[in-house]
């Protein structure tokens, strides 16, 4: 599938490794192009014979899923923005709405989440939750203690979650579909605690959530 992955940053560079392994397209998209070429070009130096290119955003009509591999408000915004574009698409949103000028709070009101707001803004597109609960750095290599990485997926589209579970079973990671999109809400508050806790519990961002039987 061809996978377009908005923004260029270390997620970005996670999740397009990880589908690079599944064997898929990666197009990436950031405002800043060359960003996007430098990303795309360390992708297939990384796994050469792969196909990974900086695109424009009219690579979204192409594209299977789109990543919005951004920050919160960001990627709500731009999903208002490019609403028609992402009507009938699977979106992906990996974002944790945390208050990163205190680390102290999440910043979107009680009862909803940061997904939700971004499903809110591109009514027609079909959002699903996922990534959030992973770092990059454990993304790069899929793996955290020899276990592959937990994604937790959920959404209120079932195409849209089989679409995303495709993707992170070929790219070796493990996908748990825990319900529809208002579990974001839960998975949002589980990932900032998690975040919270780096430094104290010293996990060097390299950690990672799993469900164990």
């Amino acid at each position: 599938m061809i996978v377009t992955i908005v923004g260029a940053g270390n997620m970005a560079r996670g999740i397009g490794t990880r589908a690079l392994a599944g064997g898929h397209s990666v197009r990436l998209h950031d405002r800043d192009r060359a960003k996007a070429e430098d990303l795309a070009a360390a992708l297939g130096r990384a796994a050469p014979g792969s196909d990974a290119t900086a695109a424009d955003a009219d690579t979204v009509a192409d594209s299977d899923v789109v990543v919005l591999a951004l920050p919160y408000p960001a990627g709500r915004d731009l999903a208002a923005a490019w609403a028609g574009a992402l009507a009938g698409k699977a979106v992906v949103d990996i974002s944790n709405p945390v208050d990163f000028t205190t680390f102290d709070s999440l910043v979107v009101p009680p009862g909803t989440s940061a997904a939700e707001q971004i499903a809110a803004a591109a009514p027609e597109s079909r959002v699903v939750k996922a990534f959030n609960t992973t770092f990059a750095g454990p993304l790069v290599t899929g793996e955290v203690a020899g276990r592959p990485l937990d994604v937790f997926i959920a959404g209120d589209d079932d195409t849209a979650k089989r679409t995303v579970t495709e993707l992170v079973s070929a790219a070796g990671l493990r996908p748990l579909d825990v319900g529809p999109l208002r579990r974001a809400r839960e998975l949002e508050a589980f990932q900032f605690l998690h975040m919270a806790s780096q430094e104290r519990l010293g996990l060097n961002w390299s950690s990672a959530v799993a469900i164990l039987p």
